[in-house]
């Protein structure tokens, strides 16, 4: 496997991002080594919250969140999905599978020995991380589900229909303006820079051009026996699981009512409606932040 790493100093002086890089080392099936980077904020004894992102992000969409939950003491770990931020880059687009994923990132997980999780997951952060609590259910205290989804042959909306379209047609695919365009609010030209910055070149975003055909939509996809498996032990799930979708998400609208209606631990949940587009902690970050919160004060006051 041919692998491509972005350039230390892409990543110099971004705005408002002053967390230090960590780096695991995580082990293909065919022996390659991969570097995956993550953010690990706040105290090591605090209440753990992962914080995975999707596509075409990296763990510069929580930059406001980690500060937040770190203000209340809380230790905070943000992954860069592989292909993406400041994580290794497979060079070849046929290196990049759902199941290589769920692979590298459980491979992860386990290396960081994490116990009592409270995940916020968004996007393919989603269809990744829950993946990671079907295998691992006994790691998760609990659950926060925005605007992504764990389709298993179903699930083609227009909304994706029009960003699978655009993904693969588009000669240049243009991370800042996606990341922008998926925003209610406009963001800055720093912080498009900041998402434009573990792209040097095209040939850095096979993993981004990738990932929009990898979502098994269709009986046909791979990964559809897998999900399927993954539903039966979400469906006997019956720790704490919010949904907290957004009111402008073309993409992913509707999509809380499967957890809702599927998941044990959802039941009387406080779900929330979040104000946003598709990058929802782009245009509510405190509010998010609130609500990963609110889920430990219960925890640790007994309730559910």
């Amino acid at each position: 496997m041919e692998i491509l790493r972005t350039p230390d100093e892409r990543f110099a002086g971004l705005a408002d991002w002053p967390y230090a890089p960590r780096y695991a080392t995580v082990v293909d099936a065919d022996g390659t080594q991969l570097r995956l980077h993550y953010v690990d904020e706040g105290p090591r004894d605090g209440a753990v919250v992962l914080l995975m992102h999707g596509e075409p992000s990296w763990a510069y969409l929580y930059r406001k969140i980690i500060a937040a939950l770190v203000a209340k003491g809380r230790r905070v770990i943000a992954p860069d999905l592989i292909g993406f931020g400041r994580s290794d880059k497979p060079a070849q687009r046929g290196d990049y599978t759902y199941e290589r994923h769920v692979a590298w990132m459980s491979h992860w997980l386990l290396q960081m020995e994490l116990e009592d999780v409270t995940l916020f997951c968004q996007d393919w952060g989603g269809l990744i991380g829950l993946r990671l609590v079907a295998a691992f259910p006994e790691r998760f205290a609990g659950v926060v589900v925005a605007n992504t989804g764990l389709p298993a042959g179903t699930g083609l909306s227009e909304g994706f229909k029009a960003w699978l379209d655009f993904s693969q047609k588009v000669p240049v695919l243009p991370i800042g303006f996606i990341l922008n365009g998926g925003c209610v609010r406009d963001l800055s030209e720093a912080e498009i820079a900041a998402y434009e910055a573990p792209f040097p070149d095209e040939s850095y975003k096979e993993g981004a051009r990738q990932f929009p055909t990898l979502v098994p939509i269709t009986p046909q996809h791979a990964s559809v026996a897998e999900n399927e498996a993954a539903w039966k032990v979400l469906e006997r799930f019956d720790k704490p699981l919010i949904t907290a979708f957004s009111d402008g998400d073309a993409v992913t609208r509707g999509g809380e009512a499967a957890f809702q209606a599927r998941v044990p631990g959802a039941k009387d949940q406080p779900h929330v409606t979040l104000s946003g587009g598709h990058f929802l902690q782009e245009d509510s970050p405190a509010e998010i932040a609130a609500l990963i919160e609110g889920m430990i004060v219960r925890r640790a006051k007994g309730f559910a």
